[in-house]
């Protein structure tokens, strides 16, 4: 297997602030001669389940989110490339982060429709912040503390993306700006009713952040179960998750990276990563593995 050493990169620091569808049942029946019919067990979809998409993404059209994301990505873009701050195409670790997009991209389709539909992009910008995001859409964008950082290994970097891919392809954007839409009217008309005004507005937005922050967590959760599965049809080893979540842990020392600030503990992410383990292993021993194996940024300790 070939082996790829990547230099480190070097930019100038950038600083900035599918619906699952339902088990597919399968009903069988055997006719045994002279006996009669004998059913045979269902059978779920292989891999994770984690239910069907909040219907709060119908109160707002995935066209004008995807929309909206991309102009927001090229400012983002645009920005980084004022600072230097927006690696090249050529650069191994931008030749890397989209290898293994390009490997885990044709297995979102189950996942979201749309999927098939989006103008993938993949980019690398300067920043000692340990972080990564995939807009609606398919724009994704990766920060150099978090490769540099954590050193992180091929498997490791797809968990990382598979994760930040299902944000997209479970609409989480989607689902939370349906709900922000939602609290805001009710709070509209129980000020209309009550003549309560700004007063209920501000309590009441108290009450909208923690819904917000619940539900967030709840689509962390959700991602990483997905974005495992989603690596691991790719060929990349499903047990990084823990192993990353392990650094990201390490990295934590009480100041909270920003991406891991949102999202649930470690002990109870890994943990929930190893119950879900059983179900992608058989995918990721029948997945065929990447031909090329890339050097963590920064080489390894």
């Amino acid at each position: 297997m070939e082996t790829k050493t990547t230099q480190p990169l070097i930019l100038h620091p950038f600083t900035c602030g599918c619906a699952l569808h339902g088990r597919r049942l399968f009903a069988g029946a055997l006719l045994a001669s002279g006996v009669g019919l004998v059913a045979l067990p269902a059978w779920a979809r292989e891999g994770v389940e984690v239910g069907p998409r909040s219907s709060f993404t119908q109160l707002v059209s995935a066209e004008q989110i995807e929309q909206a994301a991309g102009q927001q990505y090229l400012q983002l873009r645009q920005q980084a490339a004022q600072k230097e701050a927006l690696a090249p195409p050529t650069h191994p670790q931008v030749v890397r982060l989209r290898a293994i997009a390009q490997r885990l991209i044709p297995f979102t389709y189950e996942w979201n429709e749309r999927a098939r539909q989006w103008r993938w992009e993949v980019n690398l910008i300067g920043s000692k912040q340990i972080n990564a995001f995939c807009m609606p859409g398919g724009k994704i964008a990766f920060y150099s503390g978090i490769l540099e950082q954590l050193k992180l290994t091929d498997d490791e970097v797809a968990m990382v993306m598979g994760h930040e891919m299902t944000h997209a392809l479970r609409e989480h954007a989607r689902e939370r700006i349906g709900k922000n839409m939602a609290t805001r009217g009710a709070i509209e008309l129980g000020a209309a009713i009550f003549g309560l005004g700004d007063l209920a507005r501000g309590a009441a937005g108290i009450g909208g952040q923690l819904l917000t922050l619940s539900f967030g967590r709840d689509d962390e959760s959700e991602a990483d179960l997905v974005g495992l599965e989603l690596a691991a049809r790719a060929g990349y080893d499903p047990h990084a998750g823990v192993t990353l979540w392990n650094k990201m842990g390490a990295a934590a020392k009480g100041a909270p990276p920003q991406w891991l600030s949102t999202h649930p503990s470690n002990p109870t992410r890994i943990r929930d990563i190893e119950r879900a383990l059983p179900q992608v292993e058989p995918l990721y021993a029948r997945a065929p593995r990447p031909a090329v194996r890339y050097e963590p940024m920064g080489g390894r300790d």
